[in-house]
């Protein structure tokens, strides 16, 4: 497990609402580095399906609003952090 994953984990945003990508099948579907999060597992999918169709947009619709809603959660879960450890932050400043 590298920094990341257990910094990720430690914070609880490890968890994905789809099946977890393996680096091996990151690497393999040339995913770049700056997408290779918890939502990488629908991203590659959505990728196969833009260059089977030739990035025909309405025919991947499903694929792609299932990677934008990951996206979402994962937006939210960061932010939920943040606040939380910005009023802990608050709290100890006040104490």
């Amino acid at each position: 497990m590298t920094i990341a994953e257990s910094v990720k984990e430690a914070v609880g945003l490890g968890q994905t609402s789809g099946a977890p990508a393996s680096r091996e099948a990151m690497s393999e579907a040339r995913v770049p580095l700056a997408y290779r999060d918890n939502c990488a597992g629908l991203l590659i999918p959505l990728n196969k399906c833009r260059h089977d169709t030739f990035f025909a947009i309405w025919k991947c619709e499903n694929e792609r609003h299932a990677y934008e809603k990951c996206q979402y959660e994962e937006f939210k879960k960061r932010v939920a952090k943040m606040e939380e450890l910005r009023k802990a932050a608050n709290n100890e400043a006040a104490a």
